[in-house]
């Protein structure tokens, strides 16, 4: 039996077609719509704050701004565009590892450059050669990762902020992806921090477990193309399927 359901067809940017015999399920990139969540003020928390985002900013403007709207895809959020303009100070039409760590990090939230770099990995443009994303990608990672936050504070059940390893497998599970304990144990070691107590996961390094497990999910499904939970690799199938997720970041 397949350890991430018998869906007929999946898709990267859709989310899987549910069996009408099981409860609906969230999903990475299409999450059930929420009244309470807000995409457009990511990542901000649930009390919206305009440091770094808005007028008052210490990141300020440009006097000049270069015409963006272009780059963006049509119905774009103004403050989405606002936030790249923010940070690309050189005015290239693209963002690299530490403009995106800073137009994503806030008084809340810092992300890793860890994380900013697997992220960068996932959605620069395949013909890009260096590391950084431009206004299009910007856009659907900003989307992307309001997605992740509405299923985040689902699941931090005590609002602490952080996500256990009981909280990060619920979460995974309930994104179709049914993760072997003895793997969560792996996964979640990666952010021990020596102090000897249970890792738990902030918001950035969530979004690291979640969109690696989504990826390497879909890689293998590449190949088991009936579904059932298992497939034939060669060894260099194997390597080119795990090594981009090991050295990208």
């Amino acid at each position: 039996m397949s350890s991430y359901g018998n869906r007929p067809s999946y898709s990267p940017s859709a989310p899987p077609l549910s069996d009408p015999n099981e409860p609906p399920i969230a999903h990475p990139y299409h999450p059930p719509p929420s009244s309470s969540a807000n995409y457009s003020n990511y990542p901000h928390q649930s009390q919206p704050q305009t440091a770094g985002y808005g007028p008052g900013s210490s990141y300020g403007y440009y006097q000049n701004p270069p015409n963006y709207g272009s780059g963006f895809p049509p119905g774009t959020d103004p403050q989405v565009i606002q936030s790249f303009q923010m940070v690309d100070r050189d005015c290239s039409g693209f963002v690299e590892e530490k403009e995106l760590q800073q137009a994503l990090s806030s008084g809340y939230q810092r992300f890793s450059l860890r994380t900013i770099r697997l992220l960068i990995f996932l959605f620069k443009n395949p013909s890009e050669y260096f590391p950084r994303i431009g206004p299009k990608e910007f856009a659907a990672l900003w989307s992307c990762l309001g997605q992740w936050r509405a299923i985040f504070e689902r699941f931090d059940r005590d609002r602490s902020g952080k996500i256990d390893a009981t909280e990060l497998r619920d979460a995974l599970y309930s994104l179709g992806y049914m993760v072997p304990p003895s793997v969560l144990e792996v996964l979640i070691s990666r952010y021990t921090d020596g102090s000897g107590r249970r890792p738990e996961l902030c918001f950035d390094s969530f979004v690291e477990c979640g969109m690696v497990v989504k990826g390497l999910t879909e890689k293998f499904k590449e190949k088991d193309t009936r579904y059932t939970g298992s497939a034939k690799l060669t060894y260099d199938e194997f390597m080119a399927m795990i090594l981009p997720f090991i050295v990208s970041y």
